[in-house]
C-alpha cells in the first residue's frame, strides 16, 4: 500500500514513468490511477499508446523482457509487479536487465510466508537471496512507508541499473527511530532503529517486516538489562558499498554478538554476523495457516 501511493506521486511528477504487473495490479497495488491503459483495454476511441498501465497477464518472463525493450529504448523507466515467488520465471530477463544496466524497477509483493493461507507454493524462501547474489541488481526490502518511499526514490533518481523492491502484504508499524535519522540514511543500506546509550551487548540486523519483530524483541532484552542495538538493512548491496567504519560504527567487529533476522533463507547475513553470529531465518518450505500461527511456528515472535 505505500508502494502503490509512491506510484501515484511518481506517475503525476514523471511523465516517463510507466509499468504493469504480471495479472496481479491490484494485488501489488501498481495501477496508476486515470493513467490509462496500453493496447485493447484502452478503449477503441483511444490511442491505444497514450496510456500508462500495462497488463502483461501471467507472462513473468515477457513482463521482464518487454521491460527491458522499454529501458534499452531509453524514453521510460519501467516497472513490472508481480509476487516475489514468482521473480523465478522471469529471473532470464532480470540478469540480462543487470548484465545490461537496465534502468527497470521490480515491485515484489507478498515477500514472505506471511501471505498466510495461500501456502507453501506462493511463500518464497530462497528468493531474496538468489536475488542478491544476482551482480549489478540492487535489492530493497523495506521496513516502513518512509523506507519504501526511500526505496522508490533511490531507484528513480540514483539507480544506474535495476532495482528490485521486496514489499510484504500484511500491514507494518511506522518505526519510531532515534534522533538524528535523516531520511538519506535508508540509502547507505543500514542505520540504527533501536539504539542504546551504551556500548551494546548484542546487535539486531533485520529487513522488511521482521525490523519491528527485532525492536520488540530488543525491549525485551531491555527489559532484563540486556542492551540491545536494532540496525535496519533494506538493502546489503548498498550496505556492503558503504565505508568500513560506517559498518563497523553499527555492526561492530569486536566480537560483540550479532543477530540478523528474515523471514527467508538468511544466508545473505552470514558475512555480517562474523563467527559468533546467528542467522535467524527459515531453511524449509513454509506452510498454509494464519500469519499468527505462522509466526508462533517458524519462531518469528519477540519472545521466541
Amino acid at each position: 500500500k505505500h508502494s502503490g501511493e509512491v506510484i501515484q506521486r511518481a506517475a503525476a511528477a514523471l511523465p516517463w514513468l510507466i509499468g504493469g504487473s504480471a495479472d496481479l495490479a491490484e494485488s501489488n497495488a501498481t495501477l496508476v490511477k486515470g493513467g490509462g491503459d496500453v493496447g485493447p483495454a484502452a478503449g477503441a476511441a483511444v490511442d491505444p499508446f497514450a496510456g500508462r498501465n500495462l497488463h502483461y497477464g501471467i507472462r513473468e518472463h515477457a513482463m521482464g523482457a518487454i521491460s527491458n525493450g522499454i529501458a534499452l529504448d531509453g524514453a521510460f523507466v519501467p516497472y513490472a509487479a508481480t509476487f516475489l515467488v514468482f521473480s523465478d520465471y522471469m529471473r532470464p530477463a532480470i540478469r540480462l536487465a543487470a548484465l545490461m544496466g537496465l534502468r527497470v524497477v521490480y515491485v515484489f509483493t507478498h515477500d514472505s510466508i506471511f501471505l498466510g493461507e495461500d501456502g507453501p507454493t506462493h511463500q518464497p524462501i530462497e528468493h531474496l537471496d538468489a536475488l542478491r547474489a544476482i551482480p549489478g541488481l540492487t535489492v530493497f526490502r523495506p521496513a516502513d512507508g518512509v523506507e519504501t518511499a526511500m526505496a522508490w526514490s533511490w531507484a528513480l533518481a540514483r539507480a544506474r541499473g535495476p532495482v528490485v523492491l521486496a514489499l510484504t502484504r500484511q500491514d507494518v508499524p511506522p518505526l519510531a527511530r532515534p534522533s538524528g535519522f535523516a531520511p538519506a540514511d535508508v540509502w547507505r543500506g543500514g542505520y540504527a532503529v533501536v539504539q542504546p546509550s551504551g556500548t551494546p551487548d548484542v546487535v539486531l540486523l533485520a529487513t522488511g517486516s521482521e525490523v519491528a519483530l527485532a525492536v520488540d524483541a530488543a525491549a525485551k532484552l531491555a527489559a532484563d538489562g540486556v542492551a540491545t542495538r536494532v540496525v535496519s538493512l533494506p538493502s546489503l548491496e548498498r550496505w556492503a558499498e558503504q565505508p568500513a567504519d560506517w559498518r563497523e560504527s553499527l555492526v561492530p567487529a569486536d566480537g560483540t554478538p550479532v543477530v540478523a533476522v528474515e523471514a527467508a533463507r538468511g544466508g545473505s547475513f552470514w558475512r555480517w554476523v562474523g563467527p559468533r553470529g546467528l542467522v535467524v531465518g527459515i531453511d524449509r518450505f513454509g506452510a498454509s495457516a494464519p500469519m499468527g500461527a505462522l509466526a508462533e511456528h517458524f519462531g518469528f515472535t519477540p519472545d521466541q
